[in-house]
């Protein structure tokens, strides 16, 4: 079996800020929206973990459907 692995460029210069819904207890996701045309996401309590990247098309639409 053949797996590629695609990379996502790393968020270099983002500058991350906690969800309003955090309540400022840093339990929550953590998003960068000062990229062009990325939006990274990442859990507060990890900031070293893995970062989820979404297109701002994408990023749009996710939260349009959360409100």
């Amino acid at each position: 079996m053949n797996r590629l692995r695609h990379s996502t460029p790393g968020p270099s210069g983002a500058r991350w800020r906690s969800s309003t819904y955090s309540g400022g207890n840093n339990e929550c996701v953590e998003v960068a929206v000062n990229l062009a045309h990325l939006i990274p996401v990442r859990d507060s309590k990890r900031p070293a973990s893995p970062v989820l990247v979404f297109s701002r098309g994408a990023w749009t639409t996710f939260v349009d459907h959360l409100r």
